[in-house]
């Protein structure tokens, strides 16, 4: 009797765990159910992305010695500010012989146009003051263009970096100097599943958040655009498909994500930087 009073008992409790595990699976399958359709629907997100922008490299248009650099790495410059400055006085030699060319073309030139209503000078003569003139008046333009180009100013706003250059180098036409990073011009280049992308439109709404601050600071991005091709198919030595030992990999496509300027000003990022980019694919 007291043998089947604690088998009852132990029944009784075995049942009640039973019954507890099936709440638990049961709460957990409805929420599971409620979490896919308000946000695994809706929503696509990978962490496998990263900012990137569209950088201006600083390269001299004409040879020279450098004389002057204002700037060095982490400088905040705007467009317009000098960066470098080339020794002049090679090229002020060439434009001083070019000026002087050309006062004297062309005062040759309106003393033979003044002479040619009285016959003194043939018209032969004096297409050959004008041709004269001309080439002159086109290396003036040659030299003051290489005058102003001593001076290399910064082309947009941005932060210097991977500077090169070094007063005294001597320093040839196309020539990477430095870098100008526009971070005001941020995008993301968040790569996705192919076959996530099917949910992806242009225009759609992203929310991103960065290693460098954390959950704390979240980013409100848009859809710009598709890559032309995978990583794999722009790699440096493509992926040979057509091998015997094939194996399908799901591949990934960037997709580039516009951010809001006014808050890259309040949260700055650099390049390169890690992001985690969350796509509402119920936009558009």
């Amino acid at each position: 009797m007291i043998k089947s009073k604690l088998s009852i008992s132990k029944l009784s409790k075995r049942n009640k765990m039973f019954v507890i595990l099936g709440g638990f699976i049961l709460i957990a399958g409805i929420i599971f159910v409620i979490y896919w359709l308000t946000y695994g629907l809706r929503y696509v997100s990978t962490d496998n992305a990263y900012t990137a922008t569209e950088i201006a490299q600083i390269t001299p248009e004409i040879d020279g010695t450098i004389k002057a650099i204002n700037v060095v790495d982490t400088n905040t410059v705007h467009a317009g500010d000098i960066l470098i400055e080339i020794d002049p006085r090679d090229i002020q030699v060439v434009f001083d012989k070019a000026k002087a060319n050309f006062e004297r073309a062309k005062i040759d030139n309106d003393r033979r146009k003044a002479l040619m209503g009285s016959g003194s000078v043939s018209a032969e003569e004096l297409t050959r003051s004008e041709n004269d003139l001309a080439l002159a008046s086109a290396s003036l333009r040659e030299a003051t263009l290489n005058l102003e180009r001593t001076t290399i100013k910064s082309p947009i706003d941005g932060v210097v970096a991977k500077r090169q250059a070094q007063i005294g180098q001597r320093i040839r036409a196309g020539t990477i100097a430095m870098v100008v990073v526009p971070l005001q011009k941020m995008h993301v280049d968040a790569n996705f599943k192919e076959s996530e992308l099917a949910k992806i439109k242009v225009g759609q709404k992203v929310k991103l958040t960065s290693d460098f601050y954390g959950g704390n600071v979240i980013y409100s991005g848009v859809v710009d655009g598709f890559s032309g091709g995978s990583g794999a198919a722009f790699a440096t030595i493509p992926a040979q498909n057509a091998t015997g030992n094939w194996i399908k990999v799901v591949q990934r496509i960037p997709v580039r994500i516009r951010l809001d300027p006014a808050e890259l000003k309040a949260h700055p990022l650099s390049v390169g930087v890690s992001m985690t980019a969350r796509v509402d694919t119920r936009e558009n």
